[in-house]
């Protein structure tokens, strides 16, 4: 706009008078009405108004400055009005200023966000977050065992949501970060027009300290569409983990949002009305903006990052760490001043907290597992809880191989880690050595949790009071350890074939001790040694003995036919398998044997008194095994 011409006496009056004309604290009709409520050619007089006593005010001081030793007098007289006008235009421009931004600040629509969520998202990492959790905590196995829960899966995964993304003509895209047109081009032209006149005049503070307050409003706003919530860092740490895992998901979708676009919006309207107006003014309108809402959003993140450390709280622990450290670079951008440098410092400390708390649980992960305390067996020998919870767990850690890589950089200590006071030759065994040179850190770490939970089961299956089935429990464990690796391409990969061979070795040879503990005694009743007597006259079987061998069969094979049927084998190719094994020993054993001495048995009386079974009856019976039914529960449901 040009200044009018007129800039003498005959002016400065006229511009006076349309000040006063607009004082609120002296007209009703001034304070009803807005000016930049009205049209173009009123603004602009009013505007022109402040410029040409603005200008009077510059003269006046020069001139006084440099005639005051001349006894120049009678300038106090004209710079007493422009003086007080100033203070009454700049009063008047604080109320429009304020009044254009309440009128046109809102905050960001919630289906703009969401529209554009995905859009946030286009400038971060190329790895594919995944939201795991970890419902069950080592402190809770017991109960599990005593509600008989042992047969389910522990973790659960849940996928972020991800929403359609939208275009809008009002963005303006600088890699990931996504600037929104906050308010109108008219809008912002007036209230840069005001900051201007209002900055020359001196009343920078009052005019950053109005634009803070309303856009602060606003942010705050968007911030709880986003479902971010006032909480301080006590706050948090007061929450229950389960509400805090939702919780963290909310705020990496919310803080993306956040960050790239809202703050990164912020700073663009800050430039456009403060730019050039005076040394620092956008930054500092910036901040005074945007420092509480950012405090408020980052103090969730430290919060998590300082809270006590628990195995299950890990996998969000990571997806918060991937999630800031994917936004570092738009932070770096976004608040890239020196004013700004707190917000800055608070991201990088959060991130490195992340970072350590992650480590320091995969060690306590691993101390717990080593002395993880339950002491009840689980029925029937299956799978136990500790199996299920750390193989899915460290299945979870192989999705997370990309951070884990980076973050875990020392090897595992294999040292004992009991209380100096326990058994230093009961610790787990293996030494790494062989693997230290084609193995990562992390892979020997997961190795490692392998070990000792080996360990502790071994530890375990020792409270069954029958050896075959202590077999069983370690057959069942060792195999489902070995199946979740080669269920994972990552995990897999990490663990090497190498030791997974090992691991196949372990269960066989469990699998082998279960049979000989078991099939021995039995298949002994079915030898030839000590049924043959031979005497001066005559020599053939003894009667006696074969009959009695026949009740010891029976009674070794019902025996163990009623307690394993109520064992139980979860994994329906491996039951086959040994149901298999177990037939090939005994029906062979048993077949050979009834075809040698059943004319013996069937020549005296009550022959069904010794042979109770027929090798099709013991086929079937093998059929019964494993399944976790008592006999007679499973022979009725076959027979039907």
């Amino acid at each position: 706009m040009d200044p009018p011409e007129n800039t003498g006496p005959g002016g400065l009056d006229s511009a006076q008078k349309i000040i006063l004309r607009w004082d609120s604290t002296a007209s009703e009709e001034a304070r009803d009405k807005m000016i930049f409520d009205g049209d173009r050619q009123e603004i602009d007089k009013y505007l022109h108004a402040v410029d040409e006593i603005q200008r009077s005010l510059e003269s006046c001081n020069i001139s006084s400055s440099s005639s005051s030793s001349a006894g120049h007098d009678g300038g106090d007289d004209h710079a007493v009005q422009p003086n007080n006008a100033i203070q009454i235009a700049m009063a008047r421009l604080e109320d429009e200023f304020r009044n254009i931004l309440i009128a046109q600040t809102s905050p960001v629509p919630e289906a703009d966000l969401l529209a554009d969520l995905n859009a946030s998202f286009a400038g971060g990492s190329s790895r594919t977050s995944t939201s795991s959790e970890i419902n069950l905590t080592l402190a809770e196995y017991d109960e599990l065992l005593a509600a008989g829960g042992v047969g389910s899966e522990t973790p659960r995964r849940r996928d972020f949501d991800h929403q359609e993304s939208g275009n809008s003509s009002n963005y303006r895209s600088t890699n990931s970060i996504r600037q929104i047109d906050l308010l109108s081009a008219d809008a912002v032209y007036d209230l840069r027009s005001i900051a201007e006149r209002m900055i020359a005049a001196g009343w920078a503070r009052e005019c950053i300290q109005v634009y803070g307050g309303v856009r602060k409003a606003a942010i705050d706003a968007s911030l709880r569409k986003l479902g971010i919530e006032k909480l301080s860092i006590g706050d948090v740490q007061k929450l229950e983990w389960e509400i805090l895992e939702k919780k963290i998901k909310k705020w990496i979708r919310a803080a993306k949002v956040a960050i790239r676009i809202l703050f990164a919006s912020e700073k663009k309207l800050c430039e456009e009305i403060f730019e050039g107006l005076g040394t620092a003014t956008d930054d500092s309108c910036f901040m005074e903006t945007i420092k509480g809402p950012a405090v408020q959003l980052f103090n969730f993140a430290e919060a998590i990052s300082i809270s006590r450390r628990s195995p299950e709280k890990l996998f969000k622990i990571l997806d918060l760490h991937d999630a800031i450290s994917d936004l570092l670079p738009d932070i770096e951008v976004v608040f890239e001043s020196k004013s700004s440098e707190s917000i800055r410092v608070q991201a990088v400390e959060i991130l490195s907290r992340l970072a350590e708390a992650a480590r320091g649980i995969v060690s306590e992960f691993e101390n717990a597992v080593l002395r993880e305390p339950s002491r009840v067996p689980v029925p029937g020998g299956t799978i136990h809880p500790l199996t299920r919870y750390v193989m899915n767990y460290i299945s979870l850690i192989s999705d997370y191989k990309p951070t884990l890589s980076e973050l875990i950089v020392s090897k595992p200590s294999t040292g004992s880690r009991y209380n100096p006071g326990d058994d230093p030759n009961n610790t787990p065994d293996l030494d790494l050595t062989e693997f230290e040179e084609e193995k990562t850190p992390l892979a020997l770490h997961l190795i490692w949790i392998i070990v000792i939970l080996q360990f502790n089961l071994d530890g375990k299956s020792k409270h069954y009071k029958d050896t075959s089935l202590s077999h069983l429990f370690m057959m069942n464990n060792v195999h489902y350890i070995v199946q979740k690796i080669k269920g994972s391409p990552e995990l897999r990969e990490m663990i090497g074939d190498d030791y997974l061979r090992k691991l196949t070795g372990k269960f066989r040879q469990a699998a082998t001790n279960y049979q000989r503990a078991t099939w021995v005694r039995v298949l002994y009743c079915l030898r030839d040694e000590g049924l043959h007597v031979s005497g001066s006259f005559s020599s053939g079987v003894s009667k006696t003995a074969l009959r009695e061998r026949f009740r010891s069969f029976n009674a070794n094979f019902e025996e163990v036919h009623k307690t394993q049927a109520t064992w139980l084998v979860p994994d329906v190719q491996l039951r086959e398998e040994l149901r298999i094994s177990i037939s090939e020993k005994l029906i062979p054993a048993y077949r050979s044997f009834l075809g040698r001495f059943r004319s013996h048995i069937e020549s005296g009386r009550h022959p069904e008194n010794y042979i109770k079974y027929s090798v099709e009856d013991l086929e079937n019976s093998v059929l019964d095994f494993f399944e976790g039914h008592p006999v007679s529960q499973h022979t009725r449901r076959r027979s039907q």
